[in-house]
């Protein structure tokens, strides 16, 4: 079975992590009938690169889209595989699913001129238990060139300059500007801010923020859509850890005093910025930094954009951020551990964090979408 629909290479393959499709769509490759219990049977409605595509760009990923909501679990590395050549040589890569659509990334770019493979079976399931339809496989060619970056999409965690799980501090006097959230913390975690309860009780206010400040203990809606923030929040720490990178362990993982061109960086240890750091590029251009341990930027240090815009720009942290005493940084930081912010440091971006984050009369401002 083939299914082809329009081409989303380049400029919009990334954006299937968060392609929704209505809730009652039952077309494509002969799915959406009903079974004996009423339940429908998934199939595949897009998938991209098309069947027979050539000149892929060497970094691009592989993805499809279902008729409705799928398990999770059941779309991994062995239900989804993509392979190489006439050998059918496996292709490493990570499996990520998120709102109906699936998307593997190579963990290093595509072989040049080659041809590929891609195959979903029926072990995929949809979130009641049915299998797909039928299995799907489709051929494409690579070429020689490489696609402009693709954007980690944030989901609805791009919604907070501030998101985490088990807390946000502050020592006054702080600015934020954009919403803050803990989840699933409760209110009491965030603190030092003088919460004020807005007569809803979804949300709450604080000198300190120009925006609302919301927490898992709040009323209805706040609860379930801070669940899905965080669980938007993993789903891109992921993404932007899958990326095939352009660099490997750039400076051995002292980067202070370069200026960086757009692209992915990968580091196995920890990443210092100990003098200014300068990314220089276009507005469109995208940079992701895959940092293995700690990211520390040191006191007075400022990260710098030369036509490069922050919301293009993603720290993917396994360790700790740490920001010095009034150092400046850019982009969306997204550790999986904890965020901390020196006395007087500014970002202009986002702080997204698997634990806390801890500011001290620091400034910061969500970037425009």
């Amino acid at each position: 079975m083939t299914l082809q629909t329009k081409s989303l290479f380049p400029k919009t393959v990334a954006t299937l992590l968060v392609l929704s499709l209505s809730a009652a769509c039952s077309g494509g490759s002969g799915g959406g009938d009903d079974d004996d219990d009423g339940q429908t049977t998934p199939s595949i409605t897009s998938n991209s690169p098309l069947d027979g595509a050539t000149n892929v760009p060497l970094n691009g990923n592989v993805s499809a889209t279902f008729s409705e909501a799928m398990d999770p679990a059941t779309l991994t590395d062995t239900s989804f595989t993509v392979t190489y050549g006439e050998g059918a040589v496996p292709v490493a890569g990570t499996v990520i699913y998120s709102a109906s659509s699936v998307v593997f990334w190579p963990l290093a770019h595509l072989a040049s001129n080659g041809e590929f493979t891609a195959t979903i079976t029926t072990d995929a399931r949809s979130s009641a238990g049915v299998a797909l339809d039928a299995n799907l496989s489709w051929t494409f060619e690579t070429g020689t060139s490489l696609a402009a970056g693709f954007p980690v999409n944030l989901g609805t965690a791009g919604g907070y300059a501030i998101l985490a799980k088990s807390g946000i501090s502050t020592v006054p006097t702080s600015a934020i500007t954009g919403d803050i959230a803990v989840s699933p913390a409760a209110a009491t975690y965030i603190t030092g801010f003088s919460l004020t309860a807005d007569a809803t009780n979804v949300f709450s206010t604080s000198p300190q923020v120009t925006g609302n400040i919301y927490a898992a203990n709040y009323s209805s809606p706040t609860p379930s859509n801070l669940t899905t923030a965080i669980g938007d929040m993993e789903i891109a720490f992921t993404d932007a850890a899958s990326r095939p990178p352009d660099e490997i362990e750039v400076g051995a993982g002292s980067i202070g005093g370069m200026t960086l061109a757009p692209g992915v960086y990968k580091w196995g240890t920890g990443v210092m910025v100990n003098t200014n750091l300068a990314l220089s590029g276009s507005a469109t251009d995208v940079w992701i930094f895959q940092i293995a341990g700690d990211l520390i930027v040191a006191n007075d240090v400022n990260v710098t954009l030369s036509g490069a815009l922050p919301k293009n720009i993603f720290w993917q942290v396994s360790g700790e951020v740490q920001l010095g005493t009034n150092s400046h940084f850019e982009g969306i930081a997204i550790s999986q551990t904890a965020i901390t912010l020196g006395s007087g440091a500014s970002v202009n971006g986002r702080l997204l964090a698997q634990t806390a984050v801890g500011i001290n009369a620091s400034t910061v401002v969500e970037p425009a979408n």
